[in-house]
């Protein structure tokens, strides 16, 4: 069969994403998966990579679920701007994100001293890694909720409150499900964000064995004296994006 122009030219799309991924696959020394997940230090890492992630998740549902709220069902001045500045980290240069969060939270940042008075030290910790990835994470939840609540029928929110519901009834049994979907797919897109965050974590939060080292810094650190291994690491963090990924589409088709 013969190609026309624009197949061919989908096709060397294609290639553009699958290449580099089916390089990592090939290159991936996967007979020694086993001794990889068995060091220490990869094994803190993917820990802390959960613990950070997962954190980073709550932390974008509890504030972004309502600033999502916020965008879709109210009007006012500068609705457009704060837009903006929400969807701003996802096309933010990573070390730039991290530059921003140290101007912020540092020291010298605009909240460090006041912060630094009741005895919190945001950066180079725990706490500065999970916030670095939901400062980068949390516009992808934001945006799927904001699109979930345009699309519920907000009809039946008025006639259930018209029969005597209250807020919170029509919240659990009337919007909470037409927004499943979005919400689902929102929390999905926010961890593996979240997961695979590296520039604002590394410059904010440092490269601290135990402490801020997530499996992406140790895929960098190994790079460095291993490249093999390192290869086997990121072909397993692959695996495991491609899985939520796999799941998202699974739940976009069934809803």
């Amino acid at each position: 069969m013969r190609l026309g122009p624009v197949p061919l030219a989908g096709l060397l799309g294609f290639a553009l994403f699958a290449l580099p991924l089916l390089g990592l696959l090939g290159e991936a020394p996967w007979g020694e998966t086993a001794s990889l997940l068995g060091e220490a230090r990869v094994r803190t890492a993917l820990a802390l990579s959960l613990v950070v992630s997962t954190a980073a998740v709550a932390l974008s549902l509890a504030l972004g679920f309502p600033l999502a709220w916020l965008l879709a069902r109210y009007e006012f001045p500068g609705r457009a701007a704060l837009r903006t500045i929400v969807t701003l980290p996802m096309v933010m240069p990573p070390v730039v994100a991290g530059v921003a969060l140290l101007a912020a939270f540092g020291r010298h940042g605009l909240l460090g001293g006041a912060l630094e008075v009741v005895g919190i030290h945001l950066p180079f910790s725990t706490l500065a890694a999970v916030l670095a990835s939901a400062f980068v994470a949390a516009p992808f939840l934001v945006t799927s909720l904001e699109t979930g609540f345009h699309q519920a029928e907000r009809r039946y929110e008025d006639v259930a409150a018209t029969l005597g519901a209250s807020r919170w009834l029509v919240f659990r049994t009337v919007l909470l499900p037409g927004i499943r979907p979005a919400l689902g797919a929102g929390l999905a897109l926010c961890w593996a964000r979240a997961l695979g965050e590296f520039g604002a974590t590394i410059t904010f939060a440092g490269n601290l064995e135990g402490r801020t080292q997530t499996v992406p810094l140790a895929i960098y650190q190994i790079l460095q004296t291993d490249p093999e291994r390192a290869f086997l690491l990121a072909a397993l963090l692959l695996a495991i994006s491609v899985l939520v990924i796999a799941g998202l589409r699974g739940r976009r088709l069934a809803g």
